[in-house]
């Protein structure tokens, strides 16, 4: 099996794709940000599904638009040689990996730059924590999808809000590309599986998996209804001090606030936000609100 083609400019990127997109062929996509693991390559395994012998797109990229003061971004894992070996290893045709200038010619901060407005949605839960985030997350997934021109493009479910919120763009913007929400991998004991997970010491990773607990937990008390369920992750959570919550919340799955009181069967997700040591980990699952889960099955 010979590697993936690395692209670099746009210009190669186009070049890669402009014949295959002639023959007809579907093209998918999974943006990322790179530091790749087994839940970036369950993305590619369902890009793939999607397009068949289609090319598969896989970007890496460190997207400077979407990181505020005071975050990750210098220290933000890059590994490029280890990402096109997961890349190879998957199938993937093509990766583009370009610098900053070649996405954002001139940079990504310039006051005559356009950029996505993300509406009121990208205020709450983490546009509430990350004012600016869901911003720069838009705008470089509105790039993408005008340089790679996608039929379909594959978004991890652990980054819920962005995923509603680039469904809502598509939508809004009749940008025609389908988007597929992928479950998330997780680790044997619940972690989601993410990036900066790397950060984590011996010690914090065992108090992260509070997070999948307190979820968990929330999900086997959602027949008794939102507040139960929430009382129920938090009482998971007191058993973890040292984990700092910036958020816990329960919403539709439009990420509405819910009905007073939701309707036996509704179907809601809840979503938690919190910091380990210094790593801000971030999880959800969806809940079936007022229904035992007998009655759910």
């Amino acid at each position: 099996m010979t590697g993936p083609y690395v692209a670099r400019t746009r210009a190669e990127l186009h070049e890669q794709l402009a014949g295959r997109r002639a023959a007809g062929e579907r093209v998918g996509l999974v943006p990322t940000m790179g530091a790749l693991h087994d839940g970036h390559a369950s993305l590619m395994r369902v890009a793939r599904e999607r397009v068949g012998d289609g090319p598969v797109v896989a970007s890496v990229f460190v997207n400077p638009l979407q990181f505020g003061a005071g975050e990750d971004l210098d220290r933000y894992p890059r590994t490029i040689e280890a990402d096109l070996k997961v890349c190879e290893r998957e199938g993937v045709d093509i990766v583009f990996a370009p610098e900053v200038d070649e996405v954002y010619p001139g940079g990504p901060l310039t006051e005559a730059a356009v950029t996505i407005e993300p509406g009121e949605l990208a205020t709450i839960l983490e546009g509430r924590v990350r004012p600016g985030h869901f911003r720069g997350v838009l705008t470089v997934v509105a790039k993408l999808f005008g340089l790679v021109r996608p039929d379909v493009a594959v978004f991890g479910q652990k980054d819920y809000q962005q995923l509603v919120l680039i469904r809502r763009m598509v939508a809004d913007l009749c940008l025609g590309v389908e988007i597929v929400g992928a479950e998330t991998e997780r680790e044997p004991d619940g972690l989601a599986l993410s990036s900066r997970n790397a950060y984590l010491d011996a010690e914090q990773r065992r108090e992260a998996v509070a997070l999948n607990r307190a979820l968990r937990a929330a999900q086997r008390a959602a027949e008794h209804g939102a507040a139960a369920a929430l009382d129920a992750a938090r009482a998971e959570l007191r058993s973890a001090p040292s984990v700092g919550i910036d958020y816990l919340e329960i919403s539709t799955l439009e990420l509405g606030r819910l009905p007073d009181p939701p309707p036996p069967g509704t179907e809601a997700r809840i979503l938690i936000a919190a910091r380990v040591g210094t790593t801000r980990l971030i999880d959800n699952l969806p809940l079936t609100l007022g229904v035992s889960s007998e009655g759910a099955g």
